[in-house]
């Protein structure tokens, strides 16, 4: 296993988008970095939904955590499998009875 060597920001210069972030983790780990910029958009919707409406605010990135593993496991990899999986999540928080959702404030706006 490689050991990774801790990048002080005033060793290099920040990177200055989050697409040439997102880009570079690609690179890094040998995924396509087209493929991550057709999907961004849809995981960020899932995300966004997950924040809110899940069990707590940091089920949402480690949503898109377990989407990765889920995504890696396909036989056919690509936006497409990606987005339906993406779509498992959005049914399964349709069904979920999270905590916020028990709150009588959060009844009232149904």
């Amino acid at each position: 296993m490689r050991t990774a060597r801790v990048v002080r920001m005033s060793e290099k210069e920040p990177l200055r988008t989050t697409h040439e972030w997102l880009d570079a983790v690609s690179r890094e780990l040998g995924v396509d970095p087209q493929l991550t910029r057709e999907l961004v958009g849809d995981v960020l919707d899932m995300t966004a939904a997950v924040a809110p409406n899940g069990p707590a605010r940091p089920a949402a990135p480690l949503t898109a955590f377990v989407l990765g593993f889920a995504a890696a496991r396909q036989d056919q990899p690509g936006p497409d499998p990606t987005r339906a999986l993406i779509g498992q999540v959005t049914e399964l928080l349709g069904r979920y009875d999270s905590p916020a959702a028990r709150t009588p404030q959060a009844k009232d706006l149904r």
